[in-house]
């Protein structure tokens, strides 16, 4: 008996051994995969173009001492893009946004918008002239790829908000001239192109208004992308039925995915893929996640509100002040960032609804873009990760990142010759 009591315990003990060795190899294996996975996905990440089609690091680099060559910390500075960063996120090729806040519709004002639009794409070209051993300045489809193979990332440009082409349609071209190769229609509130998806004061053109269709004729003339983003839902319906040549949406999301009034609808999506076009996702917490109640945050920001005056009767050192205020209110009540796995949750929505053609990335870093796993450009390989986590294929990673959108402006480039050659 003795000899048993004693026997019990030690075969307790070995099967406890064994147990803990295949749950130590069931952890060992399932570790191996997710490194094999990995190397998968950061091999296709490097083997593909990837393009991201909106950031608004121009209003950085117009900032004295700002230099594009060094890396700046993304906690200290609020910096997400620099020629280091994008090295070390694999991204090959972005579009800079020359953005221009809307203000007031008179001349003065006019004035002062194309002026500052101007600057910041004159700091873009600067600053590619400057760093020409790693960027080059982008105008044609074919310059990505080109650039690529050099080793260099290619800068394009855009202007979001088409406010500082005041009105006069000739500007349409100036920009042209400078390198801008879409033009996003409007912003967070009505110009005098079209009406904004978020205008406290709602709808004024009704979509697009009548300069604002020819404003769309010429950029398809020229072959300038028409950008949809931040446009209200009529935006959206005038431009499928204006433009000649297939639209994109710079920067927007799913809003069957999480509601908001800047996200597509199915049926919006639904035409999209009709009119050939691409939506480009973006990676801003509100429109890829419905934020927890901050009832603190809510209350402060709602009496902050009630205080100020209009934005357009502020000048630069009262705007300068708000922006402060509102981001100490949000580091002070912070509301959890959303995630990768959100944004992509998104992309298989847009790709269920839409198809994988029409689907593409426009991360709207330095312009609130940034979530936990994809805070700036060093970490857009992420989003490559968890794609292949979901069983995307290379070929379709390669059209999600930079396929689709160089297809759509090789098609707008091609409408642009047509009606060059016969124009009506």
């Amino acid at each position: 008996m003795g000899k048993l009591r004693y026997a019990y315990p030690t075969l307790f003990m070995i099967i406890l051994m064994i147990a803990g060795c295949k749950e130590k190899s069931v952890q060992e294996e399932a570790k191996t995969k997710e490194e094999q996975l990995v190397a998968k996905a950061l091999e296709i990440h490097n083997r593909i173009l990837t393009l991201d089609t909106h950031a608004d690091t121009p209003l950085r680099m117009i900032e004295p001492g700002f230099d594009m060559a060094e890396r700046h910390d993304p906690n200290e500075t609020g910096s997400k893009v620099d020629y280091p960063r994008m090295i070390e996120g694999g991204l090959d090729a972005i579009f800079f946004a020359a953005f221009v806040a809307q203000d007031i519709r008179d001349d003065d004002g006019n004035t002062r918008a194309k002026a500052l639009c101007l600057q910041m794409i004159d700091s873009v070209i600067t600053s590619t002239q400057r760093n020409a051993d790693v960027v080059g300045l982008a105008l044609n489809p074919e310059d990505a790829y080109t650039l690529e193979k050099e080793g260099k990332r290619a800068i394009f440009i855009g202007i979001e908000n088409g406010y500082p082409i005041g009105k006069d349609l000739a500007n349409v071209e100036h920009y042209y001239s400078k390198g801008v190769r879409y033009i996003t229609l409007v912003h967070s509130s009505n110009n005098d192109l079209a009406d904004s998806a978020t205008d406290a004061n709602g709808t004024e053109h009704g979509g697009i208004s009548e300069f604002g269709s020819k404003v769309v004729g010429e950029m398809n003339r020229l072959g300038i992308m028409v950008d949809v983003s931040h446009g209200n839902d009529s935006v959206f319906y005038d431009a499928i039925k204006m433009s000649k040549a297939p639209i994109i949406a710079s920067h927007s999301n799913a809003r069957a995915v999480t509601r908001h009034d800047r996200n597509m609808s199915d049926e919006m999506l639904k035409l999209m893929a009709e009119n050939g076009g691409v939506v480009q996702l973006t990676m801003l917490s509100d429109y890829l996640r419905e934020a927890p109640p901050n009832l603190e945050r809510d209350s402060a920001m709602a009496a902050l509100r009630s205080n100020m005056k209009s934005i357009n009767e502020m000048n630069q050192e009262e705007r300068a002040a708000l922006r402060k205020s509102f981001q100490e209110l949000n580091e002070k009540y912070p509301t959890p960032p959303a995630t990768v796995q959100h944004a992509v949750d998104h992309i298989d929505h847009i790709v269920k609804v839409a198809g994988i053609d029409h689907v593409g990335i426009g991360c709207d870093f330095d312009g609130g873009g940034g979530i936990q796993g994809v805070f700036d450009a060093s970490e857009v390989m992420n989003i490559t990760i968890e794609l292949v986590k979901r069983g995307y294929t290379e070929e379709q990673i390669e059209k999600i990142w930079g396929g689709n959108l160089i297809r759509v402006f090789k098609e707008v480039q091609k409408v642009a010759e047509e009606l060059q050659a016969n124009p009506s």
